[in-house]
């Protein structure tokens, strides 16, 4: 799987969880939190779908590291064999 296919899996979990919100205006560095307005329940469904699509193991000590997009890319491309 590559960067891109990695990316259009965190847009359809982000726009699941968060589908009022314009994802192209989201800063790389921004809090996806913040940003779009999740609550704890929100960030698990967004991390569940995470999962699933990808069939990564994300434990809840990792959460911290999908704080940003950028985080999340960081985080599952090194997670995600090719």
């Amino acid at each position: 799987m590559n960067d891109s296919s990695i990316r259009d899996v965190v847009r359809r979990a982000l726009a699941a969880v968060a589908p009022e919100a314009d994802l192209d205006a989201l800063a790389p560095g921004a809090s996806l939190r913040d940003e779009l307005d999740l609550d704890s329940m929100d960030f698990l469904s967004f991390v569940t779908f995470l999962h699933k699509a990808l069939g990564v193991e994300i434990p809840e000590a990792d959460y911290g590291k999908l704080a940003t997009l950028a985080g999340c890319m960081a985080y599952l491309e090194a997670r995600v064999r090719p």
